[in-house]
């Protein structure tokens, strides 16, 4: 019996008892770790009952909202700062000065004695360094100081944050930016309270170094693009556009005792090793199920700092995999969701330690049940037109949002590349293709009712739109209800879900940045062009309604090869996408980032301004390195842990079996010898792959970036998995009290 099921009715008098026997039978065995953690779990005393305080007492506690600066900023600060948050206009930088007083007041009463510029560079993290509010007088005295030349622009060292060969590595200098657009908030942690100052962070040469910068600029030329169209479709009055995100955070929770005990865990992020559990995610079980008791209260003290954040969570629930979890707030404006989604990752992590867990973010830590993504849901709106892609009950007749949607086809099919790009990371390669993800292949689902009306914009003959219709469910006491006129397709990796576009290859561990980035750019590309297509129409005297369908039609004719309504899984859509529609699939990190050294990626971003031609380089170079460092670095564990870890208890196994057919056969006992000579011979094929693995770690030399990064995917890759196999084979056959790692039937449903 396994030790996990041994332990099953957790109650202290049963764990004594089984501490007791195991510690006479096993006192010196490699499991003690496992049993050890088993037993501390079980054991662990339940949280008290909490009671949830009002929602109106903690929204947005800990931010500088706009109502706390109405409080305490003269009136005519006051609506400078309100009109460049809501207009996007050049800030006022001669009334910093009074902001910051303002912002340090309210800082220091909520506790804070330092501050900091935080900034994403580019490594999916926050960056942040802390500044004490201290000016130190001649007299030796001390004052509480917060200028507003410190609140517009600070310092930070440039030169160990990811550059891509922008600066030299002995040229330091590095400038964070504030970004006024996002709100300051005061971040509490068991070691005190920080005023935390959104920015950006550029080099002393002026490119981006991060990931808001480019996010901002995107959404103004996205805007740009957009009101004129907007104009061109009549409207007089246009409010500067903006691109909404939420982005649904799913993530697995392991005990820290179990995932402590795991270096490939703690180091990576993910199992390097580890033989399926008899039961995973088969009986659908765990989906949408009974939160654990225990999650639900670290979900509800996540929820509560989330809350004083301003950060909008909305919906919590279990995965499809045992153990994991998701995490979903409402729409924002993209910048600041992008900021708000960054923190969210460092709050379920710093929670998860202080409940005695380990949030996993990583998109496959566990190897057979599903990963995790970040499904990225998009739209654009403002607040005069409202939202752009919401299609009303006639979406055939609806110009606006035709045109908005069918731009979004074209900058799909004409850059699904570049989607594909900005979601490739090592850990991403896990889960794209799968039969849990999105397929590498990037294709757009509309659903029955717009495929129908996107097909007969291709024909030439706009009729009509299909009617969404009522459910009835042929019971008096359920109320009827209106039907969807089109079903969702979770194989689609983008997908639109009623007035928006959900973009579901995202990776878990990502930042919602550059995906945002994307998205905005190839939109604002094909806005442009169709409001030059537009412009010429009508310029020949056509009307509005048949110029808008002229150009919609020659849309659909050269771009209706990505829309896709079937199931993206199937080996005959990847053999027509490729063969048949012309569809890239860029199956790993190393096919789809050069992407970004194309000709038609570096026009695409400089021509809309939100990244130079340098810029655009600087990150293919980091994220190519980030991909080869992250292989490299498993290679290394999986070398590691075979040879410390695993073969020493396949040897010490494969003694005590010798041992015990030795002694029966003095006693006249036969036995057969076949798990011995199984054991040994995958041990010695897991060793045997681990001598490869090593040989093929010692190669160097490389012409290119992309031949270090194929090297990575098409060799290291295959013969860690190969190592892997014989390793998993091990678990199912060693001793369960010999195994040194926690298994998978205990991190996932021991909580």
């Amino acid at each position: 019996m396994g030790i996990a099921a041994a332990v099953s009715p957790s109650t202290a008098t049963q764990n004594a008892r089984f501490k007791q026997h195991f510690q006479r039978k096993n006192n010196h065995s490699g499991n003690e770790l496992r049993f050890q953690a088993i037993c501390q779990i079980t054991d662990r005393e339940k949280l008290p009952p909490k009671t949830p305080s009002r929602l109106e007492e903690l929204w947005a506690a800990d931010v500088f909202t706009l109502n706390k600066m109405q409080t305490c900023l003269p009136k005519d600060v006051f609506k400078s700062v309100k009109k460049t948050i809501h207009t996007g206009g050049k800030l006022d930088v001669s009334i910093a000065g009074t902001v910051a007083a303002a912002m340090k007041d309210w800082a220091i009463s909520k506790g804070a004695l330092y501050y900091a510029h935080v900034f994403y560079p580019m490594t999916n993290i926050t960056a942040e360094k802390h500044d004490g509010f201290i000016s130190v007088q001649s007299d030796g005295s001390v004052l509480t100081e917060f200028t507003g030349k410190v609140l517009v622009q600070g310092e930070p060292d440039g030169s160990s944050f990811p550059n891509g060969g922008i600066r030299s590595t002995f040229e330091a200098r590095g400038y964070t930016a504030w970004d006024v657009t996002s709100p300051a908030y005061v971040m509490e942690t068991d070691n005190g309270v920080t005023l935390c100052i959104p920015t950006v962070f550029i080099s002393w040469t002026g490119e981006a170094l991060d990931k808001k910068t480019p996010l901002l600029r995107s959404n103004a030329a996205m805007s740009k693009a957009a009101t004129r169209l907007l104009k061109l479709l009549g409207h007089s009055e246009v409010a500067p556009v903006n691109s909404s995100c939420g982005a649904e955070q799913e993530y697995f929770l392991v005990d820290a005792h179990f995932a402590h005990s795991r270096p490939d865990l703690m180091l990576t992020g993910r199992t390097l090793f580890g033989r399926p559990a008899a039961k995973g995610q088969q009986f659908d079980d765990h989906y949408f199920g009974a939160i654990p008791e225990r999650v639900q209260v670290f979900m509800q003290d996540v929820e509560e700092k989330m809350y004083r954040l301003g950060i909008p969570a909305k919906t919590r629930h279990n995965e499809v995999a045992p153990g994991q979890f998701e995490l979903a707030p409402f729409f924002e404006a993209a910048n600041v969701a992008s900021d708000h989604q960054q923190m969210t990752m460092t709050i379920l992590r710093s929670m998860a330690k202080k409940h005695g867990f380990v949030c996993l973010l990583h998109e496959k830590p566990f190897a057979g049940i599903n990963g995790s993504g970040k499904h990225v849901n998009w739209s654009v709106g403002n607040a005069t037109q409202g939202n752009l892609l919401d299609p009303g009950d006639t979406p055939h007749s609806n110009l606006q949002f035709l045109l908005f949607c069918g731009a979004v086809i074209r900058g799909v099919h004409k850059y699904g590349s570049l989607l594909r790009a900005v979601v490739a990371t090592a850990s991403n390669d896990h889960r794209l293709g799968a039969n849990e993800a999105p397929p590498a292949i990037i294709s757009v689902y509309l659903g029955t009712q717009l495929e129908d009306v996107f097909e007969q914009i291709k024909k030439g003959d706009v009729q009509s739109s299909a009617h969404a219709g009522v459910m009835d469910l042929g019971v008096l006491t359920l109320p009827e209800f209106p039907k969807d006129p089109g079903d969702r397709n979770r194989t689609s990796p983008f997908a639109f879900t009623g007035n928006r576009f959900e973009f579901r290859a995202v990776g878990s561990n990502q930042s919602v940045s550059g995906p945002l980035v994307a998205m905005n750019t190839i939109l604002t590309d094909s806005l442009t062009w169709i409001a030059d297509a537009l412009e010429a129409e009508l310029a020949k005297g056509t009307s509005l309604d048949a110029a808008t369908y002229f150009v919609l039609k020659e849309v659909m004719n050269d771009h209706s090869a990505v829309v896709f309504g079937g199931n993206g899984y199937s080996e005959a859509w990847h053999k027509m996408a490729v063969e048949e529609r012309g569809l890239l699939n860029l199956p790993t990190t190393a096919d789809a980032l050069p992407i970004l050294k194309e000709k038609s990626i570096e026009e695409l971003f400089a021509k809309t301004g939100v990244l130079s031609a340098t810029e655009l380089e600087s990150r293919f170079e980091v994220y190519a390195e980030q991909y080869i460092q992250v292989i490299e670095m498993e290679a290394k564990l999986v070398i590691t842990m075979a040879k410390t870890a695993i073969y020493p208890v396949a040897a010490r196994y494969l003694s005590e079996l010798a041992c015990t057919i030795a002694h029966l056969k003095e006693i006249g006992v036969s036995f057969e010898a076949e798990v011995v000579e199984h054991v040994a011979s995958t041990t010695k094929l897991m060793m045997d792959s681990v001598s490869k693995l090593s040989d093929a770690m010692s190669k160097h030399e490389f012409a290119t970036v992309e031949e270090h990064m194929q090297y990575c995917a098409k060799t290291l890759r295959p013969l860690m998995d190969q190592v892997r196999e014989y390793a998993d084979t091990l678990e199912d056959d060693v001793a369960d009290d010999l195994w040194p790692l926690p298994k998978y039937q205990e991190m996932l449903f021991i909580k």
